[in-house]
């Protein structure tokens, strides 16, 4: 019996440029959803499953993705750098940003006392 439907979709859709585009992207602080949005425009149509699966079977799509978003964070770590002597930089939007963006936390010391013993937790991004 013959499988009908549409082919599965892989990477070879994208422009010969992908990556670089990609990562142009995120120098420029970008999102995954900023990048989904870029792919749509080039192949049509682009779903978080397929997002989700490339990132599984689509090894050079996973580094891609993996060095640009380290490449966002470190540029808006830089922004946030660079500006805190600005007298207009908004600090508190752009920790909420990062705490959205890139998990970042609060650290909090919690006094545990039921057994006797202080136990002092550090809660930071995963």
């Amino acid at each position: 019996m013959t499988k009908i439907g549409a082919p599965k979709k892989t990477i070879c859709l994208l422009p010969s440029h992908w990556q670089e585009a990609l990562l142009e992207l995120y120098r420029q602080g970008g999102s995954d959803n900023e990048v989904k949005a870029l792919i749509y425009s080039w192949i049509g149509t682009f779903s978080n499953n397929l997002w989700d699966r490339w990132m599984k079977e689509e090894e050079d799509f996973w580094e891609t993705i993996k060095r640009g978003r380290m490449l966002s964070e470190a540029w808006w770590e830089k922004q946030g750098r660079s500006n805190l002597m600005t007298p207009n930089f908004n600090a508190t939007l752009w920790y909420m940003n990062m705490k959205n963006r890139f998990g970042w936390a609060d650290s909090q010391k919690i006094d545990h006392t039921s057994s006797g013993e202080k136990i002092n937790i550090n809660l930071v991004r995963g």
